[in-house]
């Protein structure tokens, strides 16, 4: 069985995490496209750049405003600036359009995770960030939005 680079056995986080994004500066750079335009101004929700690797078991957005926003998910090998050769989509969540309303990213993929089976799901949906590799975030806009009450972004889970 293979182990990661602090010897531990797999699906064993070192420390968990809760992180968040300001999105009021965040643009994709179209206001259509799922692609990542090189105009773009995204945030990271989770660096693994340099460590083994995480698990996160929720992404959510909570909105400020009445306005609804898409918020678009990257994964990518660069840490510095998200760029449209190197971003991989992997999903996007549309925000409630009440004040104070969280939506969640529901279309995680189940991992291999052990877990009791509770309800209907009989897996865990999560999404692993691999060693090496950047979780980006930004809205789906032309450019940042002129108001500052754009969702916060979060994501929690553990890393490896």
């Amino acid at each position: 069985m293979a182990s990661t680079s602090t010897n531990k056995q797999p699906l064993l986080i070192d420390r968990v995490f809760h992180n968040t994004v300001d999105s009021n500066t965040l643009a994709s750079g179209s206001d259509s496209s799922l692609d990542i335009l090189g105009t773009n101004s995204a945030a990271v929700l989770l660096n693994c750049s340099s460590n083994d690797g995480g698990i996160i078991e929720d992404i959510y957005t909570v909105a400020r405003s009445v306005t609804e926003y898409t918020v678009l998910l990257y994964l990518s090998t660069a840490s510095d600036y998200l760029r449209s050769t190197e971003a991989a989509f992997v999903g996007k969540i549309t925000t409630a359009t009440s004040i104070g309303a969280v939506s969640s990213f529901d279309a995680m993929p189940k991992i291999l995770a052990p877990v009791p089976e509770v309800g209907s799901e009989a897996q865990f949906r999560a999404l692993y960030v691999p060693s090496g590799k950047v979780l980006w975030t930004t809205l789906q806009l032309s450019v940042p939005a002129a108001s500052n009450d754009t969702p916060i972004i979060a994501a929690q889970g553990g890393l490896y």
